[in-house]
């Protein structure tokens, strides 16, 4: 932890060195909390290259050198949701690279996306899971992936989407309820 915060203080004073270290260190989750969010690879890498140079430009300013993580995913969080606002009317598949990001495979074979597990999936299933993703409304999506892939935890969300910590746990197990029931469907 002292070497992080060290790092931190590094990049804070100009050294892009250290900069790029602590970017290593979250460029994975940023990537797959932007893929999953967005649901397209090159917008995910756009949107997160935008956030590194924005981050790299105004890392002066972080107060707290512990909350690098939380700093940088609130940019690339708002950065997503801008993006989504120009996507609109698009309709978006829930993609295989997507699944691979968010389901993680056990040893029994399931796949399991937050607290829901899924049996092994074939490719009319996959297919199927990847249209329903996108049906769920935005906030849940965005719930779903800050959670899930910017770390980010429920009393974090909750200051960060302005809504009652209680609230956004029940938004986030209905939303999970939902898309587990629609498959099951």
């Amino acid at each position: 932890m002292e070497n992080y915060l060290l790092l931190v203080r590094q990049a804070k004073s100009g050294d892009t060195k250290a900069f790029a270290k602590l970017y290593e260190t979250v460029y994975e989750d940023m990537y797959r909390f932007a893929l999953y969010t967005l649901g397209h690879s090159e917008d995910a890498k756009d949107v997160v290259s935008d956030t590194v140079l924005d981050a790299f430009a105004s890392i002066g300013k972080l107060r707290a050198e512990e909350s690098f993580r939380y700093w940088i995913f609130k940019i690339l969080s708002n950065k997503c949701k801008r993006m989504l606002g120009t996507y609109q009317k698009r309709t978006q598949e829930l993609t295989e690279e997507i699944m691979d990001a968010a389901a993680y495979t056990g040893t029994d074979g399931n796949a399991a996306i937050g607290n829901a597990v899924f049996h092994r999936m074939d490719e009319a299933e996959s297919a199927a899971i990847r249209s329903l993703f996108f049906t769920l409304p935005e906030e849940e999506r965005m719930i779903i992936s800050m959670h899930l892939f910017g770390g980010y935890t429920s009393r974090e969300l909750s200051a960060f989407l302005g809504m009652n910590e209680n609230t956004l746990r029940s938004k986030e197990s209905r939303a999970l309820k939902k898309l587990a029931s629609m498959i099951k469907t």
